[in-house]
Parts: structure tokens; sequence; C-alpha cells
């Protein structure tokens, strides 16, 4: 399995930035897989289903929910098994608890972590 452990989160007021991080740790397997294949941050509101908010492909390659567009960037730093969300102009909406994992097959691979908690006040 690989394991995902999210940090970084914490209480910002609106239009402020965060960056969280993304530890991904397991066998050589589950670290090799993590590396060469696409990962995803995720979000999910209290009584909501979890939603997909930034990509980035194995090439590098990345997209974004159309809420997130030009405020949020991901990232990877494959050597360290870590993927970043740099999160700017934050708004009230933007609050969530933050997951993130790897994708195999368009599916999440990964252990889903306990996730970054963010909120946003106005």
């Amino acid at each position: 399995q690989v394991q995902l452990v999210e940090s970084g989160g914490g209480l910002v007021q609106a239009g402020g930035s965060l960056t969280l991080s993304c530890a991904a740790s397991g066998s050589t397997f589950s670290i090799n897989a993590f590396r060469l294949n696409d990962k995803a941050w995720y979000r999910q509101a209290p009584g909501k289903q979890r939603e997909l908010v930034a990509f980035i492909a194995s090439g590098g390659s990345t997209n974004y929910a159309d809420s997130v567009k030009g405020r949020f960037t991901i990232s990877r730093d494959n050597a360290k098994n870590t993927v970043f969300l740099q999160m700017n102009s934050l708004k009230p909406e933007d609050t969530a608890v933050y997951y993130c994992n790897v994708l195999i097959g368009g599916s999440a691979f990964g252990s889903w972590g306990q996730g970054t908690q963010v909120t946003v006040s106005a």
C-alpha cells in the first residue's frame, strides 16, 4: 500500500495563502508507484462528497477544477516522494479537508490519509 500523510493546513483569512504537502511512504513497490503515476489533490467539506481540485500527470502536465484555476498550483518532488499544493487568494468556499492520492488506471490507488484541514475566514 501507498501510505499518504497530508500536512500544512490551518486557519487563514480570505485572500491569504497556504502550501499543503503530501508525503508518500511504504514498500519500494509503493514508492515507485507513487513516483511513476498521476497524482491529485482532493477536498471534502462536511456533509459533501470528495471532489478533485488539482491533478498532475506522470509527465508533468496539470489540470484544475474551474473553481481553483488561477489560484492553486500543484507540483511534485519525486525524489522526496512528495506532492504539493500552493493555494493563493483563498476564499471561504475553499474551506475543507484536503487529501492527496496517486492514480492508477484513473482510480485512487493509495490509502486515504487523514487529510489536512483548511479553514478560510471571511
